[in-house]
């Protein structure tokens, strides 16, 4: 089925268009290249700044400190256009995958000890909003995606705090997450949206301690921040309860915890260098943030109390970079993992390395397990009619990156397999960048996987191919 642009998209698009030219002619200097695909970390981002006016029976602002705080202020950002569509015919989806509009506007005022920072996108999604208007509860963006708006202030000589909406990240894989608890936007990452959107924002306080042994993150989410998780809004995926693959006539309905204090979530790192290694430890209390459970009464997918406990280590072996992780995930609420609706708790462990083999040309190599607890009280209790996955689920990755061209254009390759799962996912990306301004970029996400109830051989018929053109901006 084709996507159908209306015309009131048509306008949006059109206006989004001389918006950034509007947006250019008040841009001056240089502006900064887009965010590459060298990995992923959170995109810069701005605060704001309002200047004073004088009124009749008030002083006049100082000329010198509006000056001033205007020097203080940068501004960036771009607009980009995108479009994809399905390589395979999926009758539970439209055939367009993407076709959209974005403009992001990035702010920073900075001064002696404090940042602030505002980054806003707007977005013209016309597959989306065809069907749906306003915002999005289940990937949580809209018209308007507000990706920052937090003050940052360095508060002692050993303590910095960073509180609003922010992204966050840490952990030592290459779209592996094992300690990395922070909301993730599965949807926009797996329908060929830049690589930045697979980091969701967060409403969170960051407070982070410095001392000459080591230093500590401490993370305090005061309402539980899912991820954008898939729900057949977009991609098909298996439902477990119906026993197939659903799409847009049958999505996913959830009950999320959304009590401000009470369903918060915590997230703790503790983390030094030595001997040129990296070391950390992990702690973090909340919920699973995809769902990770079932009410078998109402069918809607649930967010289990989840607790995770992990280590790191990352540094130089040879010739390049080597990393390991692990983490526990306690399913709290399936302690003996006998409750076939809810997920049970599981070992996750991460080995990996990356080297440049010659100039321009570099290897990462991954291999992933995760081994499920108390895998015999789950097949005990698991219904006959569904095929039990296995106790042990292995996959490895390999990534491809060639910079080439005076290192203007970009050819990326990311591939899994899972061996126990008999199913994977390639990512090929190029970019070139035409200028300082200018970024075009085509790729493409192909699912493959001999049963349709594995992570990505229920993606099958969602394989699709995208291409994106960008224009960046910059004030200084």
């Amino acid at each position: 089925m084709n996507c159908r642009f209306s015309t009131r998209s048509l306008q949006g698009l059109i206006g989004f268009a001389i918006g950034t030219a509007c947006l250019n002619t008040l841009a001056s200097g240089e502006p900064t290249l887009p965010k590459g695909l060298g990995g992923i970390s959170s995109p810069s981002t701005s605060g704001d700044a309002a200047a004073e006016v004088s009124t009749q029976g008030q002083a006049k602002t100082d000329s010198s400190g509006t000056a001033s705080l205007l020097d203080d202020l940068s501004l960036s950002g771009f607009w980009e256009g995108r479009g994809g569509i399905r390589t395979r015919n999926d009758p539970e989806q439209d055939r367009a995958t993407l076709g959209e509009t974005r403009v992001q506007v990035r702010m920073e005022h900075t001064s002696e000890k404090t940042t602030l920072k505002l980054t806003t996108d707007f977005l013209l999604d016309a597959v989306q909003h065809q069907h749906q208007h306003g915002l999005s509860q289940v990937e949580k963006e809209g018209y308007v995606d507000l990706r920052e708006a937090s003050i940052a202030a360095h508060v002692a000589d050993n303590l910095d705090v960073k509180a609003g909406r922010q992204i966050l990240t840490w952990g030592t894989g290459d779209l592996v997450f094992i300690n990395d608890l922070f909301p993730k936007g599965w949807v926009s990452f797996l329908i060929g949206r830049d690589v930045e959107y697979l980091k969701a924002p967060s409403t969170s306080g960051k407070f982070s301690f410095f001392s000459e042994v080591a230093h500590v993150d401490l993370v305090y989410t005061p309402r539980f921040e899912s991820d954008r998780y898939i729900s057949g809004r977009r991609l098909s995926w298996f439902n477990p309860l119906q026993g197939e693959v659903v799409g847009k006539n049958d999505v996913l309905k959830t009950d999320t915890p959304d009590s401000w204090f009470s369903d918060d979530e915590l997230a703790l790192r503790l983390y030094g260098d030595y001997f040129r290694y990296q070391f950390a430890a992990y702690g973090y209390r909340g919920f699973w943030k995809s769902p990770g459970g079932f009410d078998p009464n109402t069918g809607n997918g649930t967010f289990p109390d989840l607790s995770v406990y992990g280590l790191s280590v990352e540094g130089p072996l040879s010739r390049g970079i080597a990393n390991m992780e692990f983490g526990y995930y306690d399913s709290r609420d399936d302690g003996n993992g006998d409750d076939p609706f809810i997920r049970n708790s599981e070992f996750r462990f991460l080995v990996g390395y990356k080297q440049e083999l010659v100039q321009g040309f570099t290897l990462g190599l991954q291999y992933y397990l995760e081994r499920m607890r108390n895998y015999g009280a789950y097949r005990s209790n698991l219904d006959t009619e569904t095929r039990p996955v296995d106790k042990k689920r292995h996959g490895v990755t390999t990534r491809l990156t060639r910079l080439t061209m005076s290192q203007n254009l970009v050819l990326s390759l990311f591939a899994y397999y899972s061996p126990s799962d008999n199913d994977g996912y390639l990512r090929p990306i190029a970019t070139y960048h035409v200028d300082d301004r200018w970024t075009l970029q085509g790729g493409a996400n192909w699912f493959f996987g001999e049963h349709s109830d594995t992570f990505f051989g229920q993606f099958d018929k969602n394989t699709n191919i995208y291409a994106s053109i960008r224009y960046s901006f910059a004030r200084r």
